[in-house]
Protein backbone atom coordinates (compact mmCIF):
# COMPACT_ATOMS: atom_id res chain seq x y z
CA UNK A 1 0.00 0.00 0.00
CA UNK A 2 1.19 3.63 -0.92
CA UNK A 3 -0.36 5.69 1.71
CA UNK A 4 1.13 9.34 0.45
CA UNK A 5 2.99 11.99 1.78
CA UNK A 6 3.63 11.61 5.90
CA UNK A 7 3.32 14.42 8.14
CA UNK A 8 2.85 14.41 12.08
CA UNK A 9 0.11 16.70 13.05
CA UNK A 10 1.05 17.55 17.02
CA UNK A 11 -1.57 19.40 18.68
CA UNK A 12 -0.11 22.28 20.77
CA UNK A 13 -1.28 24.58 23.56
CA UNK A 14 0.58 27.77 22.13
CA UNK A 15 0.73 28.09 18.06
CA UNK A 16 3.47 30.44 18.43
CA UNK A 17 5.64 29.41 21.00
CA UNK A 18 5.54 26.14 18.99
CA UNK A 19 6.27 27.68 15.61
CA UNK A 20 9.28 29.60 17.16
CA UNK A 21 10.88 26.32 18.32
CA UNK A 22 10.59 24.34 15.62
CA UNK A 23 11.82 27.19 13.16
CA UNK A 24 14.86 27.15 15.86
CA UNK A 25 15.28 23.30 14.67
CA UNK A 26 15.17 24.70 11.05
CA UNK A 27 11.61 24.30 9.83
CA UNK A 28 9.94 27.10 8.17
CA UNK A 29 6.05 27.40 7.43
CA UNK A 30 4.92 26.52 4.36
CA UNK A 31 1.25 26.34 4.42
CA UNK A 32 -1.61 27.26 7.08
CA UNK A 33 -2.71 29.97 8.55
CA UNK A 34 -1.81 31.25 11.90
CA UNK A 35 -4.92 33.20 12.83
CA UNK A 36 -6.85 29.90 12.68
CA UNK A 37 -4.44 28.70 14.75
CA UNK A 38 -2.68 25.77 12.04
CA UNK A 39 0.64 26.00 10.44
CA UNK A 40 2.32 23.08 8.04
CA UNK A 41 5.84 23.55 8.51
CA UNK A 42 8.55 21.79 6.48
CA UNK A 43 12.85 20.96 6.65
CA UNK A 44 13.69 19.19 4.05
CA UNK A 45 10.80 16.52 3.73
CA UNK A 46 10.17 16.48 6.91
CA UNK A 47 7.11 17.69 7.54
CA UNK A 48 5.01 18.75 10.83
CA UNK A 49 1.31 20.47 11.46
CA UNK A 50 0.89 22.81 14.15
CA UNK A 51 -2.48 22.65 15.19
CA UNK A 52 -3.99 24.64 18.48
CA UNK A 53 -7.09 23.77 19.96
CA UNK A 54 -8.07 21.88 17.14
CA UNK A 55 -7.86 18.03 18.56
CA UNK A 56 -6.60 16.31 21.28
CA UNK A 57 -3.86 14.08 20.55
CA UNK A 58 -0.83 13.89 17.88
CA UNK A 59 -1.98 12.56 15.11
CA UNK A 60 -0.19 10.49 12.34
CA UNK A 61 -1.35 11.78 8.70
CA UNK A 62 -0.78 10.39 5.63
CA UNK A 63 -2.39 12.45 2.20
CA UNK A 64 -2.77 10.17 -0.76
CA UNK A 65 -2.22 12.07 -4.14
CA UNK A 66 0.52 14.35 -2.74
CA UNK A 67 4.19 14.23 -2.33
CA UNK A 68 5.63 16.12 0.25
CA UNK A 69 5.22 19.36 -1.51
CA UNK A 70 1.31 18.98 -1.85
CA UNK A 71 2.10 18.40 -5.77
CA UNK A 72 -1.10 16.28 -7.51
CA UNK A 73 0.50 12.97 -8.16
CA UNK A 74 -0.22 11.46 -11.71
CA UNK A 75 -1.19 7.97 -10.01
CA UNK A 76 -1.86 6.84 -6.64
CA UNK A 77 -3.67 4.58 -4.15
CA UNK A 78 -7.16 6.08 -3.53
CA UNK A 79 -8.49 6.45 0.19
CA UNK A 80 -10.79 3.78 -0.43
CA UNK A 81 -9.05 1.36 -2.34
CA UNK A 82 -6.71 1.97 1.11
CA UNK A 83 -9.54 1.69 3.06
CA UNK A 84 -10.93 -1.73 1.64
CA UNK A 85 -7.60 -3.32 2.23
CA UNK A 86 -7.37 -2.14 5.90
CA UNK A 87 -10.87 -3.98 5.95
CA UNK A 88 -9.67 -6.77 5.10
CA UNK A 89 -7.05 -7.28 7.66
CA UNK A 90 -9.27 -6.93 10.11
CA UNK A 91 -8.60 -3.24 10.91
CA UNK A 92 -10.94 -1.50 12.91
CA UNK A 93 -11.84 1.99 11.07
CA UNK A 94 -13.30 5.23 13.59
CA UNK A 95 -14.25 6.86 10.57
CA UNK A 96 -15.05 5.78 6.77
CA UNK A 97 -14.79 7.31 3.10
CA UNK A 98 -17.77 7.12 1.26
CA UNK A 99 -16.88 4.21 -1.30
CA UNK A 100 -19.91 5.55 -3.34
CA UNK A 101 -18.32 8.85 -4.37
CA UNK A 102 -14.90 9.59 -5.58
CA UNK A 103 -11.68 12.50 -5.08
CA UNK A 104 -11.31 14.02 -1.29
CA UNK A 105 -12.06 11.63 1.87
CA UNK A 106 -10.29 10.19 4.93
CA UNK A 107 -10.19 7.35 6.95
CA UNK A 108 -9.52 7.38 10.89
CA UNK A 109 -8.10 4.09 12.79
CA UNK A 110 -5.96 3.63 15.93
CA UNK A 111 -2.23 1.73 15.94
CA UNK A 112 -2.59 -0.95 18.76
CA UNK A 113 -0.92 1.81 21.02
CA UNK A 114 -3.96 4.22 20.68
CA UNK A 115 -2.10 6.05 18.04
CA UNK A 116 -4.44 7.76 15.94
CA UNK A 117 -3.84 7.32 11.86
CA UNK A 118 -5.57 9.48 9.85
CA UNK A 119 -5.00 9.24 5.89
CA UNK A 120 -6.83 11.90 4.32
CA UNK A 121 -6.64 12.38 0.52
CA UNK A 122 -7.46 15.82 -0.90
CA UNK A 123 -7.62 15.25 -4.36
Amino acid sequence: MKLGAFSISLSVKDIRASKQFYENLGFSTFGGDMNQHWLIMKNGNAIIGLFQGMFENNIITFNPGWDENTVKLGSFEDVREIQRVLKSKGIPLATEADETKIGPASIVFSDPDGNTILIDQHV
